[in-house]
């Protein structure tokens, strides 16, 4: 790219061009017109000479003297510093002031002497081969009663006319370069009074380029360059205004963008992303500042959310649809769109909201399980009572035993109804108080919680031969509630021997660490494949749905123990192989 030139080195060398062809063109017209003049003034004089010499000479020519005109010519050319030379019509030579006439050859064929021979003043400027210099002649025609008689011719070498010319020009040359010397500098100081506000303001616009803003332009000058000034500092002060404006005002909508919980995605109507908030990155593991100006298909990876957006550009209308991403297990986003639109209300592109309802689906389905199970476990044993006690309203029986046979079912099912009530109630009371921080935790020593754990077991452990090892010191204290850690600790125990084998050993063990007591119950039973962990404490979750009611449980033993768990700002962890049995560990810190 051709490097620009400064404003002064354009002004300035114009100028000086101008300059050097002005003094040019005078210094050329000048020379020429003096020339001219200085040729016409000797023109002049030659002229004058040949007519006052004329008078001299017309009275030697009735009869003609030609000893007498020569004499003349040479006598009045000595005085004169004139050549003069008398022609006869035939062009014979009669007088010549430097030369011998006779010696002379015909003049006949002169320009000047042609143009005396009609009758009209000849001049002519030439090379004379009889004096070897260059000279200047005029000749005029001497007549005698209307006829031409002869021809007297005037002349005077050049050379003198010639440098006294050379000296006047020199002279007005050497005047000239002052001329354009001072010219020279007017123009400079004069370029540079044009240029330097110029260059104010150039400098003023950099610095407002840069952002510096606050930069005053002082120019002091013509009124234009001043009025140019203050319009720039005006300027100025609104950008200023506008982009605080402006830079306040994106920092605020950042705020809320950053702030949100939900995700943002700007996107033009080509489908290239304009703006990604902290959370939408978040979500989808992708730099918010890289994605800018680039394809959704390049940042984000996800074909339903292509889909969806294809689908939202193509509308142009608010849409609303699940996604389902996968970053460390599934996640389902609430995605919902609609236009962005410029001042026209010309749609330009769309904006994304994305909700994580990951955990509201998990716990509507949880809902609905729960729904599902509560209803099918309590109509379980509603429809034994109600058959039971159909039979015996419409068919009496006069067996008793066959009766209290049928006694005696009902009542294990109101008895399984009441558990499950009671469970379900213990839940709610749970949460309830956990909610408002009812129950208050006291720094109890936890060995004798255990122990009246095992006791309340024992009888259930010994019907099937369980041994339950218990190790524990007396020292290892924790934060607790009694009456909630036993319940917690008699629903892992029970559950421990409704899984293991007949003839086996369950382990109760409680330790301390610099931060925790933790209590394990570990057996030696059937075991739980890991991908039952994630909602092994849902209410009414079976691992074996069909063995588990054989067993007798509710389903909401292991609930209970992690809300007790929680009341206790603990948390719980299991270990298990299946077909080699299972650990439970209750950890529960010291500082809650």
């Amino acid at each position: 790219m051709k490097k620009k030139r400064r404003l002064f080195w354009q002004l300035y060398p114009s100028f000086l061009i101008i300059i050097a062809i002005s003094v040019a063109a005078v210094i050329w017209y000048s020379s020429n017109s003096l020339q001219q003049f200085l040729l016409n003034r000797t023109t002049a004089v030659l002229e004058e000479r040949a007519l006052i010499l004329e008078k001299l000479v017309a009275g030697y020519f009735a009869p003609i003297d030609v000893k007498s005109i020569d004499l003349v010519c040479k006598e009045i050319g000595s005085l004169s510093s004139t050549r003069i030379t008398i022609i006869l019509p035939s062009g014979q030579v009669i007088g010549d002031s430097q030369k011998n006439p006779d010696l002379m050859e015909s003049h006949l064929d002169r320009p000047e002497v042609k143009n005396a021979l009609t009758n009209i003043t000849g001049i002519s400027t030439r090379y004379s081969k009889t004096l070897r210099k260059k000279m200047m002649y005029v000749a005029i025609p001497v007549k005698e009663k209307s006829k031409i008689i002869a021809v007297l011719r005037t002349s005077i070498p050049i050379i003198s006319l010639d440098n006294e010319l050379k000296s006047i020009r020199i002279r007005i040359i050497f005047g000239g370069l002052i001329a354009a010397l001072f010219v020279a500098g007017i123009s400079f100081i004069f370029s540079r009074r044009m240029s330097r506000p110029l260059e104010k303001m150039k400098q003023g616009a950099d610095y407002f380029a840069r952002g510096d803003l606050t930069k005053k332009l002082n120019i002091s000058g013509s009124e234009e360059m001043e009025g140019l000034a203050q319009a720039m500092n005006h300027m100025a002060v609104q950008l200023d205004e506008r982009i605080n404006i402006i830079i306040q005002q994106r920092n605020e909508l950042e705020a809320v963008f950053s702030s949100m919980i939900e995700g943002v995605i700007a996107l033009d109507s080509e489908e290239y992303v304009l703006s990604v908030n902290q959370a939408a990155a978040g979500m989808f593991k992708i730099d918010s500042d890289k994605s800018r100006g680039r394809s959704i298909y390049e940042v984000i990876r996800n074909s339903e959310l292509h889909k969806f957006v294809k689908k939202a550009l193509s509308d142009k209308k608010p849409e609303q649809d699940d996604i389902i991403i996968e970053h460390q297990g599934e996640q389902i986003l609430h995605t919902y769109s609609t236009p962005i639109c410029d001042a026209q209300k010309n749609p330009i592109g769309i904006l994304l909201v994305l909700n994580d309802v990951t955990q509201l689906r998990r716990l509507e389905n949880m809902r609905q399980d729960f729904v599902a199970n509560v209803s099918h476990e309590i109509k379980t044993p509603l429809t034994a009572i109600k058959g039971f006690v159909e039979t015996l309203i419409h068919n009496p029986f006069d067996d008793l035993n066959e009766v209290r046979r049928f006694l005696n079912i009902i009542e294990k099912h109101v008895n399984r109804l009441h558990a499950i009530i009671e469970d379900l109630l213990n839940l709610s009371r749970l949460e309830q108080e956990n909610d408002t921080n009812l129950i208050k935790l006291e720094k109890r020593q936890i060995n004798s919680v255990l122990k009246t754990a095992i006791s309340i077991c024992m009888e259930r452990a010994a019907k099937k031969s369980i041994q339950i090892e218990f190790s524990c010191d007396k020292g290892i204290t924790a934060k607790i509630d009694p009456t909630l850690l036993e319940q917690a600790v008699v629903n892992l125990i029970d559950n421990a021997i409704k899984y293991s084998n007949i003839d086996s050993t369950i382990h109760v063990k409680a330790f301390s660490t610099e931060t925790e007591t933790i209590i394990c119950v570990k057996d030696h039973g059937i075991g739980i494949s890991k991908e039952h962990f994630g909602r092994l404490f849902e209410r009414f979750y079976r691992v074996d749905k069909s063995r588990s009611r054989k067993l007798g449980g509710t389903g909401l033993g292991l609930a209970i123990v992690k809300h007790i768990v929680k009341v206790h700002k603990g948390h719980i962890v299991i270990k298990s192989i299946p077909g080699k049995g299972s650990t439970f560990m209750i950890h529960l810190p010291f500082r809650q």
